[in-house]
């Protein structure tokens, strides 16, 4: 399935590898980082609010935004958080061909929660003989179901989740009673695919993924007065995904 991604080196100078020719990457110093953006349900890679964040952080970090299934140019339909980790797996073992030695996932909303699960599925750990990742260790998936892929390298090395949901299926406010209308209605999905250029999956989940703070031990940050919370650990994924980048950077065949 194509995923459409940007690529965007670093506009302070550092945190990008070096392209010496066309088409070849140069090794990448250990202090190069990459900054992966996930956006949030009915956004994509060209929207304003995407590109402004990119620009800031490419400030410090090489950063890659794409589009998550069923998103703006990138194939399938969104399953709303829970195939989209296999997407930003995809997008974290770009980062790490073309040569950055840290990957750090940043999520807004439903991105927020991609990350999340992101985190705890893929995880890197020290394997004695193992294949080695460009960070020296073997990535390591929590339980996974049936049928799914071990994709080396895919495993982030920080996580940053901002607003992102904290449990499904919640209804409390009116905006996430419009975002049920919008994923369960017939109605409501053809508002999705016209006005917001999102094409939203008929399948109920099956089975219903862990929520995000179930998914990985965390300690939420409320805002500055507020105390902070841990939760419990696990989670799963489904189909693999392949980038297609475009403009701003190596266009190569980011195959996973």
């Amino acid at each position: 399935m194509p995923v459409e991604a940007v690529y965007e080196p670093c506009t302070a100078g550092f945190g990008a590898p070096d392209d010496g020719a066309a088409g070849a990457l140069a090794a990448t110093p250990a202090e190069s980082t990459a900054i992966v953006v996930a956006h949030g349900f009915t956004g994509s890679a060209d929207r304003p609010a995407v590109r402004r964040a990119a620009r800031v952080f490419a400030q410090r970090a090489a950063v890659i935004t794409f589009s998550f299934r069923g998103h703006g140019r990138s194939g399938g339909r969104s399953t709303v958080g829970d195939r989209e980790v296999l997407d930003l797996a995809a997008a974290v073992a770009w980062a790490r061909r073309l040569g950055h030695t840290r990957v750090v996932t940043v999520g807004f909303s439903m991105g927020g929660s991609v990350v999340l699960r992101h985190g705890a599925l893929y995880t890197a750990e020290a394997v004695a003989g193992g294949a080695e990742s460009a960070a020296g260790v073997t990535p390591v998936r929590v339980p996974e179901r049936e049928g799914r892929i071990r994709r080396t390298g895919a495993h982030s090395d920080a996580v940053v989740s901002v607003s992102a949901p904290a449990r499904w299926y919640y209804r409390g406010t009116a905006p996430m009673r419009r975002l049920h209308w919008v994923v369960t209605r017939p109605s409501g999905r053809i508002v999705g695919r016209y006005g917001f250029r999102t094409r939203i999956a008929t399948e109920d989940w099956d089975p219903v993924p862990l929520s995000p703070v179930a998914s990985v031990p965390l300690i939420a940050r409320r805002g500055a007065r507020r105390g902070a919370r841990e939760a419990p650990r696990r989670a799963e994924p489904g189909a693999p995904a392949v980038l297609v980048p475009r403009r701003r950077g190596p266009r190569g065949d980011p195959r996973a």
